[in-house]
């Protein structure tokens, strides 16, 4: 192996494993948030798992849960329906917040909130892509096991 070569492998280890220790953080603060804050730390884990032991027994954890609950999620079709209006509603919101409708200014725990949605066009975007990963994953879950199931 080249110098070179060594030095590519090095760099692409340490940036997947910087990736996955940005991705956890930045996943935790977004779980709150409109936004896929989940998948985000599903996928930090993911990259951390090839290299940390934690990570690999999380990662089984995780996908054994996930794939529990996508397919009690396709077992009837208004499981499927409902899920298909939650991103549709997702979808909704996501427009709601791109023109920023003024709200009535409130405060919660001392934090004051108001004229305008919190967020912003970036909010926006966040619910946008949560729409589309519950439509791609319903799409998923429904070919992997309600097709087949029979």
């Amino acid at each position: 192996m080249s110098l070179g070569s060594a030095v590519t492998t090095w760099l692409r280890g340490m940036g997947l494993e910087i990736l996955g220790w940005i991705l956890i953080p930045l996943g935790i603060i977004l779980m709150p948030l409109p936004g896929p804050g989940m998948l985000i730390v599903a996928g930090g884990v993911a990259l951390l798992s090839r290299r940390h032991v934690w990570a690999q027994n999380a990662r089984g954890f995780v996908e054994k849960r996930a794939i529990d609950a996508a397919k009690y999620g396709v077992a009837t079709v208004p499981r499927i329906v409902m899920s298909t209006l939650g991103g549709v509603w997702l979808a909704a919101l996501g427009f709601v917040w791109w023109h920023g409708v003024n709200i009535p200014e409130f405060e919660l725990v001392n934090i004051g909130f108001g004229p305008e949605l919190p967020g912003g066009r970036a909010a926006a975007f966040g619910l946008w892509a949560s729409a589309l990963a519950t439509w791609a994953l319903i799409a998923f879950s429904v070919n992997r096991w309600r097709l087949h199931l029979t």
